[in-house]
């Protein structure tokens, strides 16, 4: 119950890394809201939530319009009293090489895997702040320091992530909200089954195992990050 009394927005939490640390942060106390544009798979989630003991709320939100973020932050809000972690885990991929990536997959992957991340963080932040106390997680990937064929816009997304998280750690850290980017490998989702195989294989051959991680590893990598640091005296609980 390392996650008692906290109150976590996923962002994407529906599938993927979002679905499973959901379903870790349930079994560790804590209340959670998932915000996701799948509603039957989110409303499923909810119920696998609350069964393992969590006060769940699952909350349909584009995570690329501001107002429905700023709204779906009071709602949550005023169901759980706080906020304490928020998870930008949400993102999509439209992949193409950049002589056939339209303008519109362009701007698609830049609306919810960056602009996305600024919306949430935004509209979440102000609550945080005025606690004194706040876990921020944003997904970034490690294609964002390597590049990748074919994901001109993903990269540049994640990448943006990354440097969005360390302004904000600037900001934010004095005040008691902490700011940390993860950039997680090929993990073993629906969405790296959207690349095409030959890529997939080209990228198999560059990993040690040969085999792609399980989304399972990531809530641990979170848990590490979020007790690593001891409440300050201003942190409230």
């Amino acid at each position: 119950m390392r996650l008692q009394n906290r109150v976590a927005i996923i962002t994407g939490g529906a599938n993927g890394i979002g679905r499973v640390t959901a379903l870790t942060f349930a079994k560790e106390g804590a209340q959670i809201a998932i915000w996701d544009i799948n509603e039957d798979a989110g409303r499923q989630l909810a119920v696998e939530c609350t069964a393992l003991g969590s006060r769940c709320l699952f909350q349909k939100v584009d995570t690329s319009n501001l107002d429905a973020v700023t709204e779906a932050a009071e709602l949550a809000h005023r169901e759980f009293g706080q906020i304490d972690i928020l998870i930008n885990n949400a993102g999509i991929t439209r992949d193409a090489s950049m002589k056939k990536m339209t303008a519109a997959q362009w701007q698609q992957v830049i609306d919810v895997n960056l602009t996305g991340v600024f919306n949430c963080v935004k509209a979440v932040s102000p609550y945080m702040l005025e606690r004194g106390y706040g876990r921020i997680l944003n997904a970034s990937s490690v294609v964002a320091l390597y590049g990748n064929f074919g994901q001109t816009n993903y990269v540049a997304a994640k990448a943006g992530v990354i440097g969005m998280s360390k302004v904000w750690a600037r900001e934010f850290g004095r005040k008691g909200v902490t700011v940390n980017a993860v950039a997680p490998g090929f993990i073993q989702t629906d969405m790296v089954g959207t690349i095409p195989k030959e890529h997939l294989d080209q990228l198999k051959e560059k990993r040690p195992s040969g085999a792609w991680d399980n989304p399972k590893i990531l809530p641990t990598l979170i848990f590490s990050w979020l007790l690593m640091r001891r409440p300050s005296s201003r942190e409230q609980h």
